[in-house]
């Protein structure tokens, strides 16, 4: 049984076809990652795993389990936590209190509790506290940890993300573009980051246009077109593929066009 598995999904908007019947499965420490030009429906496939969109068709099965439609929060409960392509950071908050709030999905106790200020409720505080410090040495931010998520390099707000999405001890992780706009220096930071992720276990799916780091780092490639899956395989398999092939060829020619 696979841990995560996407059986025909699909989505419209207006009558427009977004994602089509798109089929893939991914294992425990398996690094998977979904390429495409521009458009191809991406991170439209993303939001439908992760609960944003509400599939039109297909399933969503996590650890032999329907959870197709399941809202984000309670797929994260169930072991399912993302990162999205456009930060999703409190610029203004501490870095320490910004990988804090990955850990309220967790939580359990009342409000009542809280607004009592009771002995459970400064337990859970402390631990949450705790937990985030030792995240932040993991993405290498415990420096950082009481300045001002704002003032962080854009490399580094990338690595709060992934740090908060691991509040939630995931099994399955999905980044989205983790390391768009970072440099080099912050790509391989990165990089190591998701190899590490991965050797522990957690399933990490991949949207990124890095090319590269895609190479090095997947185990499996699926690769989409106008929202329908054109191949998919080990990176050596995809990068010969005539159809990707045509798929990017495509792309960087009208792009030469427009230019």
């Amino acid at each position: 049984m696979s841990l995560l598995e996407i059986k025909g999904l699909g989505i419209e908007f207006g009558g427009l076809r977004a994602v089509h019947d798109v089929s893939f499965a991914m294992n425990e420490g398996e690094i998977v990652s979904v390429i495409g030009p521009n458009g191809a429906g991406k991170t439209t496939l993303f939001n439908m795993i992760s609960g944003v969109y509400l599939p039109g068709s297909g399933k969503l099965m996590l650890e032999g389990k329907d959870v197709t439609g399941m809202e984000p929060h309670l797929l994260a409960r169930r072991g399912l936590s993302r990162t999205f392509q456009n930060l999703q950071i409190f610029q203004q908050m501490t870095v320490l209190d910004n990988a804090i709030t990955g850990y309220h999905l967790q939580e359990r106790g009342s409000v009542l509790a809280d607004l009592l200020n009771l002995p459970s409720s400064r337990h859970r505080a402390e631990a949450a506290r705790e937990g985030a410090q030792k995240l932040l040495a993991r993405v290498g931010l415990a420096r950082a940890a009481e300045q001002e998520a704002g003032n962080l390099s854009y490399g580094a707000l990338k690595r709060l993300e992934i740090a908060r999405a691991l509040a939630l001890s995931p099994r399955v992780l999905l980044l989205d573009e983790p390391a768009a706009g970072c440099n080099a220096v912050e790509t391989e930071e990165i990089d190591a980051l998701i190899a590490e992720v991965a050797a522990e276990g957690v399933a990490i799916l991949l949207v990124e246009h890095d090319m590269k780091m895609v190479m090095r780092i997947s185990k499996h490639i699926v690769v989409l077109d106008h929202g329908e899956k054109i191949a998919e395989g080990d990176p050596a398999t995809v990068s010969q593929n005539p159809a990707v092939i045509a798929a990017y060829l495509g792309t960087q020619e009208a792009e030469h066009a427009d230019s």
